[in-house]
């Protein structure tokens, strides 16, 4: 993990296959993971992880799955044949849900480190009390974060916001991978709670997860390249590794 390009993931939000490989193959050697997301896998299923696989890069598989726990289990094996590195869960689901997606992984021959999603980056404080949560985004966070820690889950998917709080409760026996990353001078755009790529280093994240600053950019690979100089940068301040 001391190499600054394998702590970014590279979110394929495009809109088909032909666009997704292109950026792949931009992008390749300057990243470490290529995500692949809902609308994409929707339209093109499989066949794409495993064109993104052939290629011997690293896939994170974003389903957020949210399901009943038989259900659940299912689609984790399923996503394990596919021989992915990451794959996404909702914490929300409940803690047998999370059991049967982490039983299912352990008896996987390919087992991906199954991350939690606690709360959505888009999520405002407004949305979070529309939805009818009685508490602030932190503490929620926390709540959900713990649960999925109590059923086995190695990893989380938090906002940049709350990295320092799950950082000191659950110290380095989990991941934290941080979406809602924005390099300097890049908009928000639908992210709520975000941050510069070496303020959350810093602050514990394990992997940053990057999708349109990188992917709109004149030269994707340079703007990935920049990202992990930051990230360099970040990791050879004090205590950092």
């Amino acid at each position: 993990m001391n190499y600054p390009r394998a702590r970014l993931i590279v979110a394929l939000d495009v809109p088909d296959r032909v666009a997704a490989l292109a950026a792949v193959g931009k992008l390749s050697g300057h990243v470490g993971t290529f995500k692949v997301g809902l609308e994409i896998f929707v339209r093109e299923g499989p066949r794409l992880v495993e064109e993104i696989r052939a290629r011997g890069e690293n896939v994170f598989l974003d389903l957020k799955l949210h399901d009943i726990p038989n259900t659940v289990a299912g689609a984790v094996r399923s996503a394990c044949r596919l021989g992915i590195q990451m794959l996404t869960l909702h914490a929300a689901g409940g803690k047998k849900m999370l059991e049967a997606a982490r039983d299912a992984a352990t008896a996987s021959d390919h087992r991906p480190l199954l991350l939690a999603v606690t709360a959505l980056t888009s999520l405002s404080q407004e949305d979070i009390s529309n939805i009818g949560v009685p508490m602030s985004a932190g503490p929620w966070v926390e709540r959900l974060s713990g649960l999925a820690v109590s059923a086995g889950i190695e990893g989380l998917v938090a906002s940049p916001l709350e990295l320092p709080l799950l950082r000191s409760k659950f110290g380095q026996r989990i991941k934290l991978v941080i979406p809602g990353i924005r390099p300097s001078g890049a908009a928000a755009q639908d992210q709520s709670r975000t941050a510069q790529p070496a303020d959350a280093i810093r602050a514990g994240a394990d992997y940053l997860v990057v999708g349109r600053p990188i992917l709109q950019a004149p030269d994707p690979a340079a703007a990935a390249d920049r990202i992990a100089e930051e990230i360099a940068h970040a990791l050879s301040g004090p205590g950092l590794h």
